[in-house]
């Protein structure tokens, strides 16, 4: 981890998972400063619907209680739905960095842009006391986002999916030769 950086990529239900994820996430935001948590579109790193968080920390300065605030980033509420037809590139990371800016560890002062805004700052203690540690954070409203109103007709999307499913099909079938 070099300066004490570090960024991991997580799907979503690390974030909320009781338990031992609970206690993951306790020890983390104690021992590390847990200060931005980027909520990527679902499917983008694993199969569709799986939803992905990129959590940013830097090594603590104490033992304990180095997280006083978690920044995050909404890039999943009210996106296009991304894949072959809409490509998810860096033209969409645009805002984020700029919000992100140059320290994010408190020397440069970030701002939190309101309820209706991407970018949001939580406070420690309303995580606990309110999330129970939970770092499932989203205030933002799903509506509409444009994607659905261009779909091509449910036949060619049947057709697309079909293609998809005997692609797949020849590739069990190739494993299961190669198992035999």
């Amino acid at each position: 981890m070099p300066g004490g950086r570090a960024a991991v990529v997580l799907p979503d239900n690390v974030l909320f998972e009781s338990g031992v994820g609970k206690d993951i996430r306790q020890d983390l935001m104690e021992k590390c400063n847990l200060h931005t948590i980027l909520r990527l579109p679902t499917g983008i790193f694993y199969a569709q619907g799986v939803k992905t968080n990129v959590l940013f920390f830097t090594q603590g300065e104490k033992v304990k209680g180095n997280t006083k605030e978690v920044w995050v980033y909404d890039l999943r509420a009210n996106m296009p739905n991304f894949g072959k037809r809409t490509l998810f590139g860096k033209e969409y990371f645009k805002e984020f960095i700029e919000c992100y800016g140059t320290d994010p560890h408190g020397k440069a002062k970030r701002k939190d842009l309101g309820e209706e805004s991407r970018f949001r700052c939580f406070k420690r203690e309303w995580i606990r006391d309110v999330k129970d540690d939970s770092l499932d954070i989203s205030w933002l409203k799903y509506g509409s986002n444009g994607a659905n109103d261009e779909l091509p007709e449910p036949a060619n999307l049947a057709q697309e999916a079909m293609g998809e499913l005997e692609a797949a099909m020849v590739e069990l079938r190739g494993i299961l030769a190669e198992l035999e």
